[in-house]
């Protein structure tokens, strides 16, 4: 193989969906691999237009505090809130009924959900005690580092 035969084959590397080229010609041996491009997505948190913004004081607060931030003085209700980013679960399997309804009692340790993380599942006490009044996510559902998943009275 000559130069310009090794270039048109890089040329056709590039412009292709192929990765790799190997061929075998006369004893010579060409091997052309392309690196994978790596893109990455930056998802940001969806929130309710008119939502106030809570991004920067769930950054800025501890995990501990994030846990169980009091949602308003007035009306007295925590949150529990998402411990990593995730996918929510209600459920432990699809034909299984969900771990808590609105008007469950729980405790500091009743299993509220799950979070899959890369794979794991993740079982999430509420670490708090009282009375689901409402879940704030959807079955599947991605979630974010803090975001609050149940409120309870």
């Amino acid at each position: 193989m000559n130069f310009k035969e090794i270039k048109e084959l890089i040329d056709i590397l590039d412009h292709s969906n192929l990765t790799e080229i190997n061929i075998e010609d006369k004893g010579t041996i060409v091997n052309l691999k392309k690196e994978k491009e790596i893109v990455t997505q930056q998802i940001a948190p969806t929130q309710p237009v008119g939502a106030p913004n809570t991004f920067t004081e769930q950054v800025s607060s501890t995990p501990d505090q994030n846990m169980n931030q009091a949602t308003s003085s007035d009306d007295q209700l925590q949150t529990i809130n998402a411990p990593m980013v995730g996918t929510f679960y209600k459920s432990p399997s699809p034909e299984e009924s969900a771990y808590v309804q609105v008007g469950d009692q729980v405790s500091n340790d009743t299993t509220v959900c799950i979070l899959e993380a890369m794979k794991l599942f993740n079982e999430i006490q509420a670490e708090v005690s009282g009375e689901i009044v409402e879940i704030l996510v959807e079955d599947g559902q991605m979630v974010e580092y803090g975001q609050a998943l149940f409120k309870v009275k």
